[in-house]
Parts: C-alpha cells; sequence; structure tokens
C-alpha cells in the first residue's frame, strides 16, 4: 500500500498547524476501512501531537486549524464556540445572484433529517443557524453562475449548503444536496474555506490566514 503524502502546513509552531485540506480528503477518520486515510490520521503520523480542533466537509476544500495537545486543543475549540474565530468560505452556486456591496442574512434553524441522515434540513425546532453572505460576481456561461463570499456565524452541519439550497442557489457539484444535474456542472463541490483569523492563545498574536480557491481562477469571472 502507498503510503499518503507528506502534509505541507501553511503554518507550524509549538501549539498549532495551519493545513489547506484538498477536497476529498476527511476530516477525521470515516466508516469502513477505505475511510481511514483523513486529515488528522496524517497528521498525527508527523506529529503526534495533532488534535482536530474543527472540521471541513469531505467535500469542502480549504483551511484547518489543528491544535497540539489538549491544551491548546481546549483552547481554540473555545475560541470556535465563543465565535472569536474569523471564517469566511467562497463558494459557487447555480444562478444568477444580486451583485452589491452590502452582505445579506440567512438565519434559518437547521437539525438532522433522520431519515434521511447525514443530510440536514430547515425547521423551526431546530438550532439556531445564521450564515452571512454576499455575492461577488456573475460566472460566464450557462446555466448562470454565481461566485459568493460565506461566513457563517454558527457552526452546524452541512450549513452552508443547506442554506444556500434554501434561498435557491445550491452548491454546484454538491453530491448531497443538488440533482444529477447540479452534480454534473462540477467535478467537486465547488465550496472552499478561504479565510481563518483568529488570536493565537499563547502568543496573543493576530493570526491571519488566505488561501483563495483554484475553481475561481479556472473560470471566466465577468463583474456587471
Amino acid at each position: 500500500m502507498t503510503a499518503p503524502p507528506l502534509l505541507h502546513p501553511l503554518h507550524e509552531d509549538p501549539y498549532l498547524l495551519v493545513f489547506d485540506k484538498p477536497a476529498g480528503l476527511l476530516c477525521v477518520p470515516g466508516r469502513g476501512e477505505d475511510k481511514q486515510d483523513c486529515l488528522s490520521t496524517r497528521a498525527m503520523r508527523q506529529w503526534p501531537d495533532a488534535l482536530i480542533v474543527h472540521r471541513l466537509d469531505m467535500g469542502t476544500s480549504g483551511l484547518v486549524v489543528m491544535a497540539r495537545g489538549i491544551a491548546m486543543q481546549r483552547a481554540l475549540s473555545a475560541a470556535f464556540a465563543e465565535r472569536r474565530v474569523h471564517k469566511r468560505y467562497e463558494a459557487v452556486v447555480d444562478g444568477a445572484m444580486p451583485v452589491r456591496e452590502d452582505w445579506s442574512l440567512i438565519d434559518a434553524p437547521l437539525m438532522a433529517d433522520w431519515p434521511r441522515r447525514p443530510l440536514q434540513k430547515i425547521d423551526p425546532a431546530g438550532k439556531p443557524s445564521v450564515t452571512r453572505w454576499k455575492a461577488v460576481s456573475l460566472l460566464s456561461g450557462e446555466p448562470a453562475a454565481t461566485h459568493v463570499l460565506l461566513e457563517p456565524l454558527t457552526g452546524r452541519s452541512h450549513q452552508l449548503r443547506v442554506h444556500l439550497l434554501s434561498i435557491g442557489h445550491p452548491i454546484l457539484g454538491d453530491a448531497l444536496y443538488g440533482d444529477a444535474a447540479l452534480q454534473a456542472r462540477a467535478p467537486r463541490l465547488l465550496l472552499h474555506a478561504s479565510e481563518l483569523g483568529f488570536v493565537h492563545p499563547v502568543t496573543q498574536q493576530d493570526l491571519c490566514f488566505n488561501r483563495p480557491p483554484d475553481f475561481i481562477v479556472s473560470r471566466a469571472i465577468s463583474r456587471p
């Protein structure tokens, strides 16, 4: 069996690591022998004290921070829970969305769709879930598609995917929430965690990481 490739962190210090996770790689092991290769397993081979703090879906690419040791895991987990971490995502969605300077808000509670797990659904009885979004540009070609920025103010499972679907603009390539036509328009889920910012729990340094998605560069963009 071929060994997985070595990880090359964007940031490394004695307390934490920051990676740019590729699409298609799990953050933690899944069920079954074929789902044991993941970001956390690879990281622990190189940094035995590496511990998961937050996750991205398998299909989502982008920035992930991992703690080194239990104390740092607790400190970073608290920062995420208390919304002291800046998170921004970029996506390409179906349809033409209005391009403007101000941000819009999706405030729709989410809960597990138990008969169809792991899917989530909007339900008044669900957990509060809030997402800020802003359309950046319309992309060339047909059917229409839009490049959007997303900032989840809560951290629910599949939040961005379900929220965008709820306003009629599902993410291209979404194999869980999209129909066959939507999936066929992209080779992967076009969702990427492009910005991550927080105060280092030990050094108190302001850390800000930016990693643009490669799927925007590969498409011609037209701005109204």
